[in-house]
């Protein structure tokens, strides 16, 4: 994907020469004073064409209107933001998106924004949504597609924001700057979820790790093949890369150095293909289990966006990486294995290979004495029974961090909800042979496997993310492509981002 470049400055739309402007409309308020100046000179064409009905300002709606040489902008856009009282930051990130498809569309190389209007109150976060906007909704994987022919390829080559107070100049070029950083990293997160399983292996993603450390000055360490993760302990990882010749792999990142800000870890489940192993899954929508790794892309583009905003915070990232494969070494139902820390499991069914590996990875984490622990993983589809597409399911043992990720993900609107984890659900995965199942009798899945999972946090305060409904879009929508969504970056940078000392009991 081409980059589009990102201009913040001083201007007006209504005199701004441009191929095409985007012009942000309420539902339900008078118009804008830019938008009020572009309407008397287009002879009130705006005002007109939504007195008539013509065009309803809602959410997600869009008109073209050619301005005829009236006005130094030659197209005009008009982008609806919905009711006044209902904004929000994603309405102008959903708008914006839509805009820049729009313009790519047409074939032009700029768009032009205006920073007016806003409700936010907060220059920079309103910049900051509208590159997202842009930039997200620009995305495409393209990287197996024969290339078009040059005239028929299509580029949005600039965005420009214009500010009108200078004021706020710098502020808005500081959104814009934040803006950018996050949307790299979350492109690179889909790009990573988006490749096949062929491509995307566990050496593959290791080998993706270490040239990120090496670009952005982190500590790498990786354990690689059976042998290694046999004497490290983790039994986990190894049983569920057993019957795969993509040898597993164990990756840590560290960002910042202890007692810069609080440790925090954060672990990505990276299971690179998802077969089910000896418990194959149905045919129908294997091939998307390429995306069963989407925590641990999550991850690598966290750590990216962290470091490129230089976020004063001491940060972990844990991966495991595994194939799981059916063959004649596959680990098998009615194994017991050994994860680290000692805890024995019986395997009932082999698709329920995430929380293994995981386990592991969380058992590790308490090497570093975090201050908090965040894991993300497409763990079950009983989370996306249960929450659809719409919402990330949170569970875990410490209100606070529940309640600091649950307001990043309203921020971000990358939204969680949370399930119980009580200790009735223990029950449901109790072993007659070993100190665990890896699986339930079928009811509440999301929870049991969570309960799972606690078993190896030993108390430290934890979140667990079950991302399995929101890793992937089944459609396009208008900042988002099918395919992966590159989900948790933007909750987890805008959840430490804002990070304040944090309190607990280990």
């Amino acid at each position: 994907m081409a980059k589009t470049k990102i201009k913040v400055k001083l201007g007006t739309l209504p005199k701004e020469p441009c191929e095409i402007g985007a012009l942000y409309l309420f539902e339900d308020a008078p118009l804008s004073p830019i938008a009020e100046a572009l309407d008397k000179a287009l002879d009130g064409a705006i005002s007109s064409l939504i007195k008539k009905g013509e065009f309803k300002p809602g959410v997600n709606r869009s008109y073209l209107l050619h301005t005829y040489g009236k006005v130094p902008v030659k197209r005009l856009l008009l982008e609806g933001l919905g009711k006044e009282k209902e904004f929000s930051p994603d309405k102008l990130r959903q708008a914006t998106g839509m805009a820049a498809h729009e313009a790519r569309y047409l074939g032009l190389k700029d768009l032009t924004l205006s920073l007016h209007p806003t409700v936010l109150n907060d220059v920079s976060k309103t910049s900051q949504s509208i590159v997202e906007g842009a930039l997200l909704g620009l995305y495409r994987f393209e990287r197996f597609k024969h290339p078009e022919e040059p005239e028929e390829k299509k580029e949005l080559e600039s965005v420009i924001l214009l500010v009108e107070d200078a004021k706020q100049l710098e502020a808005a070029k500081e959104g814009a700057r934040r803006g950018e950083i996050i949307s790299e990293a979350t492109c690179f997160t889909r790009d990573l979820v988006n490749l096949p399983p062929n491509e995307a292996t566990p050496a593959m993603l290791a080998r993706t790790a270490k040239e990120m450390a090496m670009e952005l000055g982190l500590k790498f360490k990786a354990w690689r093949g059976l042998d290694a993760l046999e004497k490290l302990g983790m039994g986990g990882i190894v049983s569920v890369g057993r019957g795969s010749s993509n040898p597993s792999q164990f990756v840590t990142l560290e960002y910042g150095r202890k007692g810069r800000g609080d440790t925090i870890a954060l672990v990505g489940k990276g299971v690179t293909f998802d077969s089910g192993g000896i418990s194959l899954k149905p045919w129908k929508d294997m091939d998307k289990m390429k995306g069963d790794m989407a925590g641990a892309a999550a991850v690598l583009g966290t750590i990216r966006a962290l470091a490129k905003l230089k976020i004063p915070l001491h940060v972990i990232g844990l991966l495991p990486l595994a194939e799981n494969m059916p063959s004649g070494t596959a680990s098998r139902p009615g194994d017991i294995i050994t994860c680290l820390g000692g805890k024995t499991v019986e395997i009932i069914t082999t698709d329920a290979e995430g929380r293994l590996i995981v386990a592991d990875a969380l058992a590790y984490a308490l090497r570093y004495k975090p201050k908090a622990i965040i894991d993300l993983a497409t763990l079950t589809g009983a989370c996306v029974v249960a929450l659809g597409n719409f919402a990330s399911g949170l569970l875990g043992n410490n209100e606070e961090l529940k309640k600091r990720l649950k307001e990043a993900g309203e921020a971000s609107r990358e939204r969680v909800w949370e399930l119980p984890l009580w200790d009735e659900y223990d029950e449901l995965m109790k072993s007659d042979i070993a100190d665990m199942k890896n699986a339930g009798p079928g009811v509440a899945g999301a929870i049991v496997a969570t309960c799972f999972l606690k078993k190896f946090v030993e108390g430290y305060p934890w979140v667990h993310l079950d991302i399995a409904g929101t890793a992937w879009a089944d459609k396009n929508g208008p900042y988002w492509r099918e395919g992966g969504t590159g989900v948790g970056v933007r909750l987890l940078v805008e959840l430490l981002s804002n990070w304040t000392e944090f309190a607990s009991d280990k």
